[in-house]
């Protein structure tokens, strides 16, 4: 007789397990250890969670007062100087630096705040502890803004001794960093059904899941597209505002709906609904710098003031779920040049580039002009 299979589970990398609870800890305001290569250990709070009694913990656990880690761009906003916008920067916070302090000094939609010229300002190194919790936080869908304390220092059996003591989740930061790639490559075909669409009658959607259980990203396939072709295809970020209420600050409903039509005219084709809202920062984020453009900000300013990159996608999901379906060479069907290079860089063959341009209504032509002179959108 064989050896019984593992089941699927016992396969999945321990990156994506522990990053993912440790993204859950962080949402529910709980204190976060990471842990370098060298033994040391950070202990995260992300800073919009803090409260009170979270920050008193923070310093029970650490025996020091915490720091504050931004990214260049939110250190930017703050003060009105150039800093290296790829740069993760670490601030003291000020005895009287309560939580009412830090979420206004890292959300702009709660008012301005000047940075005390006091107040030091301190690139950290781009593989430091402090770069990892951000991106933690960005992960998480959180403000990219992280209180960081030391833990005490330990052997590293003595330290998960007393992190289990403590009910701390302790995450390696080679975890971190591995972990999107890992969830890109990782996802699986989970279920799939046909759903006549008003545009596309023969249409069937296909879910996908990374194996750590996160959020699915979807096929939406129309026809029965031939993989020895180039296969037309969008790539297409969901939008909760725009697919789903209509909303005219955007033109991301005429594009999903329109992608769906001109592929079912074409025969056939695919429309990945990816899981990326407001260019992946969420949907709660895209909110808060919909706030900021209604005070002038344009849409990539709105989102570099909360820290955060103009675009923070990646699109290696997407090229996964290609390979998946079988599909090696498409036709794109966007005006964003980033995506063409994406999905080749992810080994992707795009032979051509459709257009797919849809006029604007008195809401969205700001929007609309700042991604063709900010981003590069074409015509």
């Amino acid at each position: 007789m064989g050896d019984t299979p593992k089941p699927a589970a016992d396969r999945r990398p321990r990156a994506l397990i522990v990053v993912d609870r440790g993204l859950a800890e962080l949402r529910r305001g709980g204190v976060v250890g990471i842990r370098g290569p060298e033994g040391r250990v950070a202990l995260t709070l992300a800073a919009e969670m803090a409260t009170a009694d979270s920050l008193a913990e923070l310093s029970r656990l650490s025996g020091s007062s915490p720091v504050l880690a931004v990214t260049g761009r939110r250190v930017a906003a703050l003060t009105g100087r150039d800093y290296a916008a790829d740069a993760v920067h670490t601030l003291a916070v000020p005895d009287n630096g309560d939580d009412l302090w830090i979420r206004r000094l890292i959300d702009p939609t709660l008012g301005a705040v000047a940075l005390d010229g006091a107040v030091a300002v301190l690139a950290e190194p781009p593989k430091s502890l402090a770069a990892s919790s951000i991106q933690l936080a960005k992960l998480a869908r959180l403000l990219p803004a992280m209180l960081i304390a030391w833990a005490p220092p330990a052997e590293l059996d003595e330290m998960r001794r007393w992190a289990r003591s403590q009910s701390l989740l302790l995450i390696e930061r080679d975890d971190i960093a591995a972990y999107s790639g890992l969830a890109a490559r990782r996802q699986t075909k989970v279920s799939e059904a046909r759903v006549p669409l008003a545009d596309a009658e023969n249409a069937r959607i296909v879910a996908f899941r990374p194996l750590d259980g996160g959020g699915e990203h979807l096929a939406i396939v129309v026809g029965s597209p031939d993989s020895t072709q180039p296969v037309l295809v969008r790539l297409h970020s969901q939008c909760f505002t725009g697919d789903l209420l209509g909303s005219l600050r955007c033109d991301c409903g005429d594009q999903l709906r329109g992608a769906i039509r001109q592929i079912a005219d074409a025969g056939s084709g695919i429309v990945l609904y990816l899981a990326q809202e407001g260019r992946d920062i969420g949907l709660v984020n895209k909110l808060r710098a919909y706030e900021l453009q209604d005070r002038g900000f344009d849409t990539f300013d709105a989102n570099e003031a909360l820290g955060f990159e103009a675009d923070e996608r990646v699109f290696l999901p997407a090229a996964e779920m290609l390979r998946q379906l079988g599909i090696r060479k498409v036709r794109l069907l966007t005006n964003n040049p980033r995506k063409v290079e994406a999905l080749a860089e992810a080994g992707v063959q795009v032979v051509d580039r459709v257009a797919h341009v849809f006029p604007s209504n008195g809401h969205s032509a700001a929007y609309l002009q700042a991604k063709r002179d900010r981003a590069g959108h074409l015509l």
